[in-house]
């Protein structure tokens, strides 16, 4: 009989402990993840992957919900997480070139300095960051312009897409009626060094 009030005794506290567990409730800009290759992990698992993983970017996908994106909700001349919640961060698994600029294989944090004209994309050491409140230009590795150009058909949700391209691969960054192309170069001849 003892052991059997012990064992209904520990049931009880299980079962409490567990009913106090309360789970987030799904955040309202959600995480995401892409890859180049584009579907690595499951071209991977499928034994299908033709090309090495180059980069990984993690990134919170933002919702526009009727607002104005650029130029209030992200604000010109300020700098940007490039999404929700914590900076985007950037996985490269090996050397890259981005405008120009050789950028070692590495992890880096993500961000934006948005105009009408011109989007300074931003490559910095800091990682695990919560927005850009801390953010500091001395850790910068990278810094580089590109042009946004209007899009017809909106996106709802700040989105981030890997594209394939002749000398390596696009970043693709999307929300509202604007994107931004970010190049990355890795074919053989810059793998070569020449």
């Amino acid at each position: 009989m003892k052991k059997l009030w012990i064992i209904a005794l520990g049931m009880f506290l299980c079962t409490g402990s567990y009913a106090q567990t309360r789970f987030p409730a799904l955040d309202k800009s959600p995480m995401d993840m892409s890859y180049y290759p584009v579907n690595y992990p499951v071209l991977k698992i499928q034994n299908k992957a033709t090309e090495p993983l180059v980069a990984r970017v993690i990134y919170s996908r933002p919702q526009k919900n009727g607002r104005s994106v650029f130029g209030e909700l992200v604000e010109y001349g300020k700098v940007w997480r490039l999404g929700a919640n914590e900076a985007t961060e950037i996985e490269l698994y090996k050397d890259v070139k981005i405008g120009g600029s050789k950028v070692k294989k590495g992890h880096y944090s993500m961000y934006a300095i948005v105009s009408p004209d011109k989007w300074t994309i931003i490559l910095n050491k800091e990682l695990d960051t919560w927005g850009a409140f801390q953010y500091d230009s001395a850790k910068d590795v990278l810094r580089i312009d590109v042009k946004p150009e209007k899009i017809a058909e909106r996106t709802e949700a700040f989105c981030m897409v890997f594209e394939k391209a002749s000398s390596g691969a696009n970043l693709i960054m999307s929300w509202d009626d604007v994107k931004a192309v970010l190049p990355l170069t890795f074919n053989n001849e810059y793998v070569a060094g020449k």
